[in-house]
């Protein structure tokens, strides 16, 4: 299986990037992972509802021309569906059973995603009702990732 995680933005903060890149590793035994970084759109502080969606339409756009058509996307977002990790371990488990080997996952920036993005999505999941900083939901991604192939493998991991 394939994993692609489509973020909006850079992460500089160097223990995000610690974090993310231990969980990278520890999947690399259970699946290839790819990093996809598009640019975020800079932004004045007071958007009006327009200005919004049209930064979200632009980073919409780059994170679009990432994802290929065989891929089966998950996008992260507030009002997605909440799960839990056994869940899904089961999901991931059973789209790799179906043949769906190619799978995106996808965190927007600052303001969320565009509707374009949400319209491309195959499904739609949320940690929480609460906001959380993309950099720090790349990390819990990844490592809700891990935990679901480590349930699903049967390792002691989860508990």
């Amino acid at each position: 299986m394939k994993i692609k995680v489509i973020t909006v933005g850079k992460i500089k903060e160097k223990y995000f990037v610690n974090a993310i890149g231990e969980y990278v590793k520890r999947l690399g035994a259970y699946c290839k992972v790819e990093e996809v970084e598009v640019g975020d759109e800079k932004c004045p502080e007071n958007l009006s509802d327009k200005e919004m969606i049209q930064v979200k339409d632009k980073e919409g756009e780059r994170i679009l021309s990432k994802i290929k058509d065989g891929d089966y996307v998950i996008a992260l977002a507030i009002e997605g569906k909440q799960i839990s990790s056994e869940d899904l371990a089961d999901h991931i488990n059973s789209l790799a059973v179906s043949g769906k080997s190619d799978v995106a996952f996808v965190i927007g920036g600052s303001l969320g995603l565009s509707d374009e993005v949400m319209k491309r999505a195959n499904y739609k999941l949320s940690f929480s009702k609460m906001t959380f900083p993309h950099q720090l939901m790349k990390v819990v991604l990844v490592e809700q990732v891990y935990r679901a192939f480590r349930i699903i493998n049967g390792h002691a991991y989860h508990k």
